[in-house]
């Protein structure tokens, strides 16, 4: 039960702390997350949110399942429903992945835990929502949506960060 730097078992404890963030970052965008970005946007973004999202929305995750589901059979897509539900998969296997990175990471560098882990939330936000997720064409560009568009997301990232190192702390601790 000692704390001498062993990846493996870092690896096992950001591997549990990012499946519980992942479930924390979605019961936070479900709830405070929206409250947050009603906050910050000015009242036509809000009616303007409010209006689209009366239409089911396609995001990030389930373009990327449809993406996996399509190169895995040979351009077959997936139907709406399946992607739906394949979406939440996505999430949570991306962010046990970050989860366990981060794990060996926090063994191999601890300033990588810098800020409770938030430094850590705020990188995935950047390198995910701001670079990776316009690049493979699964959203928008930050160029194209307003500034206010972001706010939900970054503050949803942190609390995954610190969701994550709160979590990989306890984990650690019992390996």
């Amino acid at each position: 039960m000692g704390q001498e730097r062993h990846v493996a078992r870092g690896i096992v404890a950001g591997l549990a702390a990012g499946l519980v963030a992942s479930w924390v970052m979605n019961e936070f965008m479900a709830g405070p997350g929206q409250i947050l970005q009603q906050a910050v946007q000015t009242p036509e973004e809000n009616e303007r949110e409010a209006i689209e999202s009366e239409e089911p929305k396609e995001d990030a995750t389930m373009k990327t399942a449809d993406a996996i589901a399509s190169a895995v059979t040979g351009g077959q897509h997936l139907s709406w429903e399946e992607r739906q539900k394949s979406g939440p998969i996505v999430h949570y296997a991306f962010g046990g992945l970050m989860g366990a990175l981060y794990g060996a990471f926090a063994e191999l560098w601890p300033g990588i835990r810098a800020g409770f882990g938030a430094t850590y939330g705020s990188l995935l936000f950047t390198g995910a929502d701001l670079i990776a997720v316009p690049a493979l064409k699964l959203g928008p560009s930050p160029t194209d949506q307003p500034a206010t568009a972001q706010a939900s997301p970054l503050a949803a990232h942190l609390v995954y960060g610190i969701t994550t190192e709160c979590v990989r702390r306890i984990a650690r601790s019992l390996l």
